[in-house]
């Protein structure tokens, strides 16, 4: 079968790879690195399918073509198989070469893990570079962990998206309340908090969190989506909405620092809040929030 691939002549090429990659993950691992080797001399078709098998299938005899290889073109997965296999000294001498969008993080995973490696803030997003601490056992203090966790909370409210990713999706219920914690990222960053122990910074996090759903559960827009003739799915959208619109209210001044942003403008579209004004590319004053930043710890029993 490999002698019928490799034999470019013998006319049984394509029927040989296609049943070559049908029965690859079924061989011994001589014959895997030998379908490999010679899969990486043929063309781009192939080596990709070949770097797609490198990544979990991994031999230091590998090394120097792969190193040709990316050297020459970044093509497919071959950043991926450097990335996690190529010793830490070749990546630091070539880490501006690896421009995907989270080719550093993962660089940084590895680099990282020695303790005088300077992280570049600037290149990783809020929950990758919490990832990023927690996974080489770095240490965070407290105000910094929560002006992280509240941008965090910040930047899903003011996104920019008819969408709003979650962390788990619940059967609805008529009077589910849906609060910052469940946002996708946000519930991520506070993961990241809470297995790195800042069990300050998480409880603090958790009580206005439950602050957070009081004020959504008490709103005059909560009240009109329970009651009004909406789709399943877009009441728990409209839902997310309005715990957005609240956390942002319920948000430290300093964490408002985005400007031409009107508060009201996260209840969109218009036909899911018809009752309510939404204004639209006019900068308006931070409202006050009637929540305090750093909540009693004994307010009440925390749900989560």
């Amino acid at each position: 079968m490999i002698k019928n691939y490799i034999n470019k002549k013998s006319g049984k090429v394509p029927e040989s790879r296609k049943e070559i990659q049908r029965r690859f993950d079924h061989l011994d691992w001589k014959d895997q690195k030998k379908i490999m080797q010679a899969f990486l001399e043929s063309g781009k078709g192939d080596r990709l399918w070949a770097y797609s098998k490198l990544v979990d299938n991994w031999d230091k005899s590998f090394e120097p073509r792969i190193k040709e290889l990316w050297e020459q073109s970044h093509e497919g997965k071959s950043s991926w198989v450097v990335i996690r296999y190529f010793p830490t000294k070749y990546l630091s001498q070539n880490i501006d070469k690896f421009t995907d969008d989270r080719d550093y993080y993962f660089i940084c995973l590895r680099l990282a893990e020695d303790k005088s490696y300077i992280i570049d803030r600037s290149k990783l997003s809020i929950t990758d570079y919490l990832s990023v601490l927690y996974h080489t056992g770095r240490s965070l203090s407290d105000d910094e962990a929560r002006d992280l966790l509240y941008k965090t909370v910040h930047d899903v409210c003011t996104e920019d998206s008819d969408y709003t990713h979650l962390s788990l999706y619940p059967d609805m219920g008529e009077d589910e309340i849906i609060s910052p914690i469940l946002f996708q990222n946000v519930n991520l960053a506070f993961y990241y908090l809470r297995k790195m122990d800042l069990i300050g910074v998480v409880r603090q996090f958790e009580t206005w969190n439950e602050e957070v759903q009081r004020a959504v559960f008490s709103s005059s827009e909560f009240k009109t989506v329970l009651t009004a003739d909406l789709s399943e799915y877009v009441k728990h959208e409209a839902k997310a909405k309005i715990a957005k619109k609240y956390a942002y209210l319920a948000l430290d001044d300093k964490y408002k620092n985005t400007k031409n942003f009107c508060v009201d403008s996260i209840l969109t579209p218009r036909e899911w809040f018809p009752e309510y004004t939404i204004c639209e590319g006019k900068e308006k004053p931070s409202e006050p929030s009637d929540l305090p930043f750093e909540p009693d710890e004994n307010d009440s029993n925390l749900p989560f």
